[in-house]
């Protein structure tokens, strides 16, 4: 059984094709345990076989390592036979192994400091050093990477990175979209609301919103996915599963936005996932499912750390969900009334 396709063409230059089902690169960095680059390479193979087609990476997974571990993977494959994404924001710098960032968060990867660079050069640079690493000549897609207070610690922090690329690397975005260069840029981002910030400001195509647009969130629709919808927008959906817990169902010690879940969350799964059985239907592929019913979602990508996790993906992917499930969901107050089901 095939994968289903999503072709978009916001700027009516032919557009880009991307698979339902997409592969989110940030486990083959190396997050939160090591693999080797044997099952890296099985992994990725697993879902090229499967018919995978759309590939999105970052400088920041692995501090390079993401990109490097692309490169023998994509190379001979023919660069039209697929949708390939990396991400700005960061450059990384040299440094010795006892001072590089992320120890607890990536494993076993190469001595680099994180820089956050938003501004005209730093997107240049960051594309070329891109490039080297992932062995392409072209990527079709640039994020504006970690645009959220989540990673820039307060309101205010933010919102004077925001600027920072308004004024800078947003000019280089535009002008390597328009030399054909990059056929779409956006950000890639674990809140909604900077993508509307920037949505209203500027001329952006795409977006990858983590973890908040999923079975147990769905406040985007409050403002900005009806925006996107009406401008043409694309959505990449990331975190799917919001870090495991829609994976994992609601078990001790299962996990919700990078962290133990709290007892409210725990107990509006364990409400979620009963419905689910009641229809015979796993939570995961609900989990999967769901974004896939807003017009404005173009992939959904679910990180995968090991080829079971991504034959779990491919069945998510494949599996028909019964409409009454969305329903019941509804009439329970588990799922919102305007979510497009």
């Amino acid at each position: 059984m095939t994968l289903a396709t999503r072709h978009w063409d916001r700027l009516g230059n032919g557009g880009l094709s991307f698979t339902e089902l997409g592969f989110g690169t940030a486990p083959l960095g190396n997050l939160y345990r090591a693999i080797g680059d044997e099952d890296a390479r099985a992994i990725l193979d697993r879902a090229w076989d499967a018919g995978v087609r759309y590939y999105d990476t970052a400088p920041l997974y692995g501090l390079g390592l993401s990109e490097t571990r692309l490169n023998p993977f994509l190379r001979g494959k023919d660069r039209d036979s697929n949708v390939l994404s990396t991400k700005i924001g960061r450059l990384l710098r040299a440094t010795t192994p006892d001072r590089r960032d992320g120890f607890g968060k990536w494993f076993d990867v190469p001595a680099r400091n994180e820089v956050y660079d938003y501004s005209y050069d730093g997107v240049m640079r960051s594309l070329e050093f891109s490039l080297e690493r992932l062995g392409v000549d072209r990527v079709d897609i640039l994020f504006a990477h970690d645009l959220d207070v989540f990673n820039h610690g307060s309101q205010e922090a933010l919102e004077a990175r925001l600027r920072e690329l308004m004024a800078g690397g947003y000019k280089a975005l535009v002008k390597l979209r328009d030399q054909g260069v990059i056929r779409a840029f956006g950000a890639g981002v674990n809140e909604w609301q900077p993508c509307q910030w920037l949505t209203e400001r500027g001329d952006f195509d795409i977006f990858l919103l983590a973890g908040r647009y999923t079975l147990l969130e769905q406040e985007a629709l409050e403002s900005f996915l009806p925006m996107a919808e009406a401008r043409g927008i694309g959505i990449v959906i990331g975190g799917p599963y919001n870090s495991g817990i829609l994976a994992t169902g609601p078990k001790p010690g299962a996990f919700y936005n990078y962290d133990p879940a709290p007892k409210a969350v725990l107990d509006r799964v364990a409400r979620i996932e009963a419905v689910c059985a009641r229809h015979g239907t796993r939570l995961i592929d609900a989990a999967f499912q769901f974004p896939l019913r807003h017009p404005a979602v173009v992939s959904v990508i679910p990180g995968g750390q090991g080829v079971a996790e991504m034959e779990s993906n491919l069945i998510a992917a494949r599996t028909p969900i019964p409409p009454a499930l969305w329903a019941d969901l509804k009439s329970e107050g588990l799922l919102r009334q305007d979510a497009p089901t």
